[in-house]
């Protein structure tokens, strides 16, 4: 049977640990009002397009707006720690 290789007998390098992982920093008080009032912005605008309260007669722009502020608000909801 052959003999295994052995590993040279120089020096050995220490163990070195993973370095630690730093915690995130929990997001600001305010953050977590401004997904609120974005959202709601989007909710509003909807709301008011299809009661006819907005400049001009109810228009796609609106709903696309307020869909999009909506949007906003989710992404901006992922950010929250």
């Amino acid at each position: 049977m052959p003999k295994s290789r052995s590993r040279p007998k120089g020096r050995r390098r220490p163990y070195l640990a993973p370095p630690t992982k730093r915690k995130p920093r929990p997001s600001p008080a305010w953050f977590g009002w401004l997904i609120l009032g974005v959202m709601g912005l989007g909710v509003l605008v909807i709301v008011l397009n299809y009661m006819g309260l907005v400049p001009g007669d109810t228009q796609q722009l609106y709903l696309w707006l307020g869909l999009g502020l909506i949007a906003v608000g989710f992404a901006l909801a992922t950010q929250l720690r």
